[in-house]
């Protein structure tokens, strides 16, 4: 992969919860905006904001599965600066809202959860 791309991917890594520019990720590995989003379409498939939208829905799914925050407080973290985009695109994403994807996890943990004999007998 091409080592300009992998900054800008890094980059949005590193900083998923802030709101990034093209025109600034571009210069940050010295090329235009166009010239970025053709050699990052090339090497990922994919345009430089589809992707850090798809890195921000990835976060969100996690911590949707591992913590107790709102949803509004996960789209802060992850970046996300309104909260109907946020919701429609995690929906496009995943087939259903972060409120119903957290619900769905917990139904799925529920149902796989091994219970225990609450005494133990003699075998």
């Amino acid at each position: 992969m091409d080592s300009r791309v992998r900054h800008v991917i890094s980059l949005m890594e590193d900083h998923l919860s802030k709101r990034l520019m093209l025109n600034s990720i571009a210069r940050s590995v010295n090329l235009t905006p166009e010239h970025l989003c053709r050699i990052f379409k090339a090497e990922t498939g994919d345009t430089p904001i589809n992707y850090l939208r798809w890195l921000r829905i990835q976060k969100a799914k996690q911590l949707l599965a591992t913590s107790f925050l709102s949803v509004k407080e996960i789209m802060h973290i992850v970046g996300a600066g309104d909260e109907s985009h946020f919701r429609r695109d995690f929906k496009t994403a995943c087939g259903m809202t972060p409120s119903r994807y957290r619900a769905q996890l917990r139904m799925v943990v529920n149902e796989t959860r091994v219970s225990y004999p609450t005494s133990k007998s003699a075998t």
